[in-house]
This record gives C-alpha cells, sequence and structure tokens, in this order.
C-alpha cells in the first residue's frame, strides 16, 4: 500500500505555525500532497498489475513449452493426439476454473474456511479489495500447468474423453482445494493465515513444489497405473523395452520454453514488485525477486550436469533428453523454497533432484509403470524433494521477507531454526498425497470401469492419429519412406542403407 502524504490535524497546525496566518497556503499544500499521494498510489497499482500480468503470460507460455516436449517424447503416431490434450487443458481448465476453481481456491468473505473457499463463483465479485482479474489469470495458468504434467503421464494411450473429464475435474475441484490449504489466508495450511499456522510456520511452498507438481503427478501416478503400461513398453520377460519420442528437438524446444516461462512461475509468485515484504524498503522487494529468479536458475542448472555425468555412468552415454528431464526436475525442485534459500542451496536442491529423478526411474521400471513424459517421477518425486527441502534449507531472513505478518517464524533445520517446519512440510506431503490418491484415484477407476479411459489394442497399434483425428500430423510416413528408398536403391545399387542409430523420425511406429 502507498505511503499517505495527506496532512492530519496536528501537520496542519504545525504548518500554520510555520506559515504563519497562511492557513489557506497550508490547505493548498495539504492537498497537493493528497494529490501526488492519489498519483502514487495508481501508479504502484499499475506497475504491480503489470507485473502480475507478465508474470502470467511467462507461465501461460509454459503451455507450448508442455506441448513441444509431450509431442517430441511420443512417437509420430500420436502427435496430433498429445497436441489436442494440451490446447484443451488449456481451454477446459480456463472454463471450469472460472466458473468453480478460483472460488474453491481464493474466494473469500464474510465467513472463512480453512478447507475450501465458497464465495467469487464465475468470479461474481471480482474484481474486489481482495483480486482482481490480473491475480485470477495468473492463477488459472498455474491450475492449466499441474492439468498438463497429468496428461503426460498416459499418452499414447489414453481415449480422448477422458482428458475431457480428468481436465475438468482437476481443475476445477482437485487443485483448487489444494492451493486454497497453501496459499488461500483462510487455508489451514497456509503460512498466510497468522490466526492459525500450523506448527506455528504453516507451508513455505512459495511457487507450488507441492501444490502444483506433486498434485499434477500424483494425479498422473494412479492415471498410469490404473490404465496399465503401453504396448511393448515391456517384453514377455517383464524387461523395460525404450518406445523411443519421435524428435529430440523438439523436447530441446519445449524444455527451453519451460524454462523460459519458469521466470514467471516463480518470481512472478510474489504478486507484486512495489510492495516491500518485511524488508522496509522497495529494495528489499526487488532484491528478492532478483534472487528468486537465480536460485531458479541454479536448481536446474545444477540439476542437468548431474543428470548428464549421472546418466553417463549408468547407461554409458550422453543423453540430451535424460539432461532435460533432469534441468525440468530441478526445477520442479526448487519451485517451494526458491524466495527462502540461498544460491548455494539451490546448487544442492538441484544436484539431489537429479538422483531423485534418477532413482523413481529405476522404481519405475523395476515395477513395470509405464509414463511416457516421465512425469510422476519428475513432478511428483522431484516436488516431493523440493518441499523437505525448503524445510532444511530455508534462511530466516529471506522467511520473514517473503512471509512477512510475522515478527519471527520457523525456518530450515540445517539453518538452525529447528525441526517445527520439517514436521509442517511432512504433513503438507501427506494430506496432499491422501487428497489427491482419495479424489483421482477413483476417478480414473470408474472411467476405466466405464470403457472410457484406454482405447483399443487396435488403435493403439495404428496410432491414435490415423484413427482418432483423421490423419498424421506429419506427411511424411513409412510407406512413402519405403517407396523413396526402393527407388534411391535401383537407381544408384552401390549405395547402402544407412543404418538406423536410433536417432531418426519413427513415424507410424
Amino acid at each position: 500500500m502507498a505511503t499517505s502524504f495527506g496532512c492530519n490535524a496536528t501537520e496542519m497546525a504545525s504548518l500554520e505555525q510555520l506559515l504563519g496566518s497562511g492557513a489557506n497556503a497550508s490547505m493548498f499544500i495539504c492537498s497537493k500532497l493528497s494529490s501526488i499521494s492519489d498519483q502514487l498510489a495508481a501508479t504502484s497499482y499499475a506497475v504491480n498489475n503489470t507485473y502480475l500480468l507478465f508474470s502470467a503470460f511467462l507461465v501461460f507460455s509454459m503451455q507450448l513449452g508442455f506441448a513441444m516436449l509431450c509431442a517430441g517424447s511420443v512417437r509420430a503416431k500420436n502427435t496430433m493426439n498429445i497436441m489436442l490434450t494440451n490446447v484443451l487443458d488449456a481451454a477446459a481448465g480456463g472454463l471450469f476454473y472460472y466458473l468453480f476453481g478460483f472460488a474453491f481456491a481464493f474466494g473469500r468473505g464474510d465467513h472463512g474456511n480453512s478447507f475450501i473457499g465458497h464465495y467469487s463463483f464465475a468470479l461474481n465479485d471480482v474484481p474486489s479489495e481482495n483480486y482482481d482479474y490480473s491475480y485470477f489469470l495468473y492463477q488459472w495458468a498455474f491450475a492449466i500447468a499441474a492439468a498438463g504434467i497429468t496428461s503426460g503421464s498416459i499418452a499414447e494411450r489414453t481415449q480422448f474423453v477422458a482428458y475431457l473429464i480428468y481436465s475438468s475435474a482437476l481443475t476445477g475441484f482437485v487443485y483448487p482445494v489444494v492451493s486454497h490449504w497453501v496459499w488461500s489466508p483462510d487455508g489451514w495450511l497456509s503460512a498466510s493465515n497468522t490466526d492459525s499456522l500450523l506448527f506455528g510456520s504453516g507451508v513455505y511452498d512459495f511457487a507450488g513444489s507441492g501444490v502444483v507438481h506433486l498434485v499434477g503427478g500424483v494425479a498422473g501416478l494412479w492415471a498410469a497405473l490404473i490404465e496399465g503400461p503401453r504396448i511393448g513398453r515391456f517384453d514377455q520377460e517383464g524387461r523395460p523395452v525404450t518406445l523411443r519420442g519421435h524428435s529430440a528437438s523438439l523436447v530441446v524446444l519445449g524444455t527451453f520454453l519451460l524454462w523460459f516461462g519458469w521466470y514467471g512461475f516463480n518470481p512472478g509468485s510474489f504478486i507484486t514488485i512495489l510492495v516491500p515484504y518485511g524488508s522496509g524498503s522497495f529494495e528489499g522487494q526487488w532484491s528478492a525477486i532478483g534472487r528468486t529468479a537465480v536460485t531458479t536458475t541454479l536448481a536446474g542448472c545444477s540439476a542437468a550436469l548431474t543428470t548428464l555425468f549421472g546418466r553417463r555412468l549408468l547407461s554409458g552415454h550422453w543423453n540430451v533428453l535424460d539432461v532435460c528431464n533432469g534441468l525440468l526436475g530441478g526445477f520442479a525442485a526448487i519451485t517451494a523454497g526458491c524466495s527462502v534459500v540461498e544460491p548455494w542451496a539451490a546448487v544442492i536442491c538441484g544436484f539431489v533432484s537429479a538422483w531423485v529423478l534418477i532413482f523413481c526411474n529405476y522404481l519405475a521400471a523395476k515395477f513395470k509403470y509405464d509414463d511416457p513424459l516421465e512425469a510422476a517421477q519428475l513432478h511428483g518425486g522431484c516436488g516431493t524433494w523440493g518441499i523437505i527441502f525448503t524445510a532444511l534449507f530455508a534462511k530466516k531472513e529471506y522467511v520473514l521477507q517473503a512471509y512477512p505478518g510475522k515478527s519471527s517464524r520457523p525456518y530450515g533445520l540445517f539453518m538452525g531454526g529447528g525441526g517445527r517446519l520439517l514436521a509442517a512440510h511432512i504433513i503438507d506431503i501427506l494430506v496432499i498425497l491422501g487428497w489427491v490418491s482419495a479424489t483421482m484415484g477413483p476417478l480414473f477407476y470408474v472411467l476405466h470401469k466405464l470403457g472410457l479411459l484406454r482405447i483399443s489394442v487396435e488403435d493403439e497399434v495404428a496410432g491414435m492419429d490415423l484413427t482418432k483425428h483423421g490423419g498424421t500430423a506429419y506427411i511424411y510416413r513409412d510407406d512413402d519412406h519405403g517407396q523413396e528408398m526402393g527407388l534411391m536403391m535401383k537407381a544408384t545399387p552401390t549405395q547402402t542403407t544407412p543404418q538406423d542409430n536410433g536417432t531418426s523420425f519413427e513415424h507410424g511406429r
């Protein structure tokens, strides 16, 4: 809130004494100061809303990153299908978050509720003293990100109607309830709910390692478990068979787009840029936002390099696809503590997250779990680590900047802050696991029993682009390739066919 420059009665009297009998002059000066105060307040409001809108646009750009990442990670015969699901995650999520989700997450009125919001359905009282339209847009971008995570787990084998049903449920109800717990001032886990702080701290999930990534990862886990692995993912002896995605270029493009969008995801979660958070100066706010961008960057970089050398040791290859997933795992982990940890701690966060992802992928293969995007392992596993990491490394000074309203708060165990924050964060992990499992698990099971979840064997083998969407994403197909190679061999009989080294397109597979 901008500082008022108007004059109270005491100040008016002082001005009259200073100016002699110039009461009119005193009133004139005070009126001008009041006018300046109003202009500064309007400017501050405009700057903060511009910052929030720009952050919302950055987070929304992550949808394009998800789309490119998903498209490159699946086989060419399912490209149109996975791209369409990403578009509809945003579209269906937009309507359901508008009608219900925002109200369940942030609806505030005369009677607060620590479990779920119950005001502002269809934005009926927005803008208000609590929220403006820009805040809704920002939170919608977060909601559809959670839905996008789940869509990757069940790629290449899921009926289209199932995408619409689960995406609507996740963005309209399941995700908003969790975000209400942690981010609404009324939520029972919220660090902003100073009247009812869990263990005196609440949960420090600044941008959503738990709220977004763990929610999306657990939903994807249940969907993929109930649906079962793709045909050919495991051989008759149960050994994993690699079903390689058709474009490493799209995977890398999607990764960089997500990296770019994460600068709206994490620093943007401060919501404002001109209001100090307990630092006593605007400079403190700007510094905190800049530090958040730095910790985000370092965690991703550390995770990428750790994955590069870790996978080299385990498989003997320098694999760009593994590095991309490792990088994103680092981002998912740092999202909770990005505003409250030192840069050096972010490097540790990324290093550990890489090994968490590698271990989760090992478990997935061992238990014959199939997730084409490694979404449950990446977002669920690394998101869980991020919540624990924050409870270990949160710095006292930064906690008070990011979570104002109290003169003292618990902080990281390894930073001398005791174990209360860790206890709160463990409870956070458990209740998210329980809530998402109790809601999304039965939903996917019912869809499975009704025959609405998985496509037929014939459609899966042929590919959903041909059987469900009327054509392929690429004009270039296997039959064309075979005819062209035959003509080439006849024209140049001494030329040998290049061996497939695993990096070419695998159309129609």
